[in-house]
């Protein structure tokens, strides 16, 4: 019976195939369906950050649509008061910009012409018509025909496809932001009456444990995280803030906002914002050096902070594989583009939380972990096993032949009438 039961239990697990082909169909899927998913994805990490609060304001006597809306408008609140602080500065940069934009054109032209490849097409003059009677003097040549620059023509109509998408771009914003607050509010107003749904659905007494200890685990790694995470990206906004005030880089406090945002999307984070500062010292600085000090001055916080600071603060429990940690980010980001990017981290903690409470996903757990960081060699690995055959008396084949052999002939060949 028991035969019978493995059997069936075999034929019914799938292939690895079939597996491998249902995980690339999802992650297309995934990709192609993200004006549906990513509000649901952005709105579920939010409820795992903030239905400890929802929780508290219910504990105090509150209903759970209440609560819901305290939190979501109180996050609002805490948004809109950081934009308003930053909308000046931001729109001195916007004003800026047509002009340094002209700028830069102007300093890739005088570029292009010291570049054989890039130089730009160059003017052809007709040859002068000579005239009978008139001196050489009068003879003016002709006017040159106007010759078109590729390289020109397609930035202008790229600019034109450009100003499009971004209209485009800020429209499906809008309606994203506007869907994951609705599902933001729905999710922690019924945060419990999902659990207990889940849970009263489960028959198994250990997989309901599972289920709501994972749950609470997710909650608590997630909100560890992104409040470690918080406290050492403010930490680096206020040293890069002060790095760019001495500098005198215009608007520090702005620079020092945006890394603070950035430093949620590791790796991708860093250089996105080295290569602004780059943007941002050649519109503002004439000299060479002027233009790369405030990119080498964060380089060097970012150095500290990645080095010394956050193996410090973060601790053992936290750290994940830094090689999965960027193939997550740039996963997201392929599927869901920059707000995939930002939670590509919150996401991977969740998968490690469930995987920790499943034994058929608890292997995927040493390869999210960071571990030790020495690890032991091949040959002690492959020595664990020998020295435990050796302890039984089974390290040779014929050893294990010999007690197999003993042990079958302990056994009555006739049982006893």
């Amino acid at each position: 019976m028991a035969a019978t039961s493995g059997a069936t239990i075999e034929r019914l697990r799938a292939p690895l195939a079939i597996k491998v082909i249902a995980f690339v169909a999802l992650t297309f899927l995934l990709e192609r369906a993200r004006e549906v998913v990513l509000p649901v994805a952005i709105a579920i990490v939010l409820t795992f950050l903030l239905a400890p609060l929802a929780r508290a304001l219910r504990n105090r006597g509150l209903n759970d649509a209440l609560s819901a809306a305290i939190v979501v408008f109180g996050l609002l609140f805490v948004l809109g008061l950081l934009g308003s602080r930053l909308l000046a500065p931001a729109s001195a940069w916007i004003a800026r910009a047509p002009t340094s934009v002209q700028q830069l054109i102007d300093s890739y032209e005088r570029l292009r012409g010291s570049i054989p490849f890039m130089a730009p097409p160059q003017v052809a003059l007709r040859p002068a018509v000579t005239t009978r009677g008139r001196p050489a003097a009068e003879i003016v040549p002709a006017p040159a025909a106007p010759t078109s620059d590729p390289l020109k023509d397609k930035i202008a109509v790229e600019g034109i496809a450009l100003t499009g998408a971004l209209i485009k771009q800020a429209a499906w914003i809008s309606i994203s932001t506007d869907a994951t607050i609705i599902l933001l509010f729905f999710f922690l107003a019924s945060e419990r009456w999902l659990m207990a749904r889940t849970v009263e659905a489960i028959p198994a007494r250990r997989a309901r444990v599972a289920v709501l200890g994972g749950f609470r685990a997710a909650q608590r790694d997630i909100a560890r995280y992104l409040g470690t995470q918080a406290m050492i990206n403010a930490g680096v906004g206020i040293a890069t803030t002060l790095a760019m005030m001495a500098i005198g880089l215009p608007s520090p406090i702005l620079w020092g906002v945006v890394i603070a945002v950035l430093g949620f999307i590791p790796y991708l984070g860093p250089l996105v914002f080295i290569a602004l500062l780059l943007l941002a010292g050649t519109i503002t600085f004439t000299t060479f050096g002027d233009i790369v000090a405030p990119a080498v001055a964060y380089a060097v916080i970012n150095v500290i902070e990645s080095n010394f600071i956050a193996p410090w603060i973060v601790g053992r429990r936290l750290e994940m594989s830094p090689l999965f940690v960027f193939l997550a980010v740039m996963a997201c980001a392929w599927m869901w583009g920059v707000a995939g990017a930002f939670l590509a981290v919150p996401l991977l903690v969740i998968i490690r939380s469930a995987a920790r409470r499943s034994k058929s996903l608890r292997l995927w757990c040493v390869y999210l972990d960071r571990g030790r960081p020495e690890l032991p060699t091949m040959r002690a690995l492959l020595g664990i096993g020998l020295r435990r055959r050796r302890r039984r008396g089974l390290a040779t084949p014929g050893a294990q032949t010999e007690a197999m052999a003993g042990r079958a002939g302990k056994k009555p060949l006739l049982r006893k009438v």
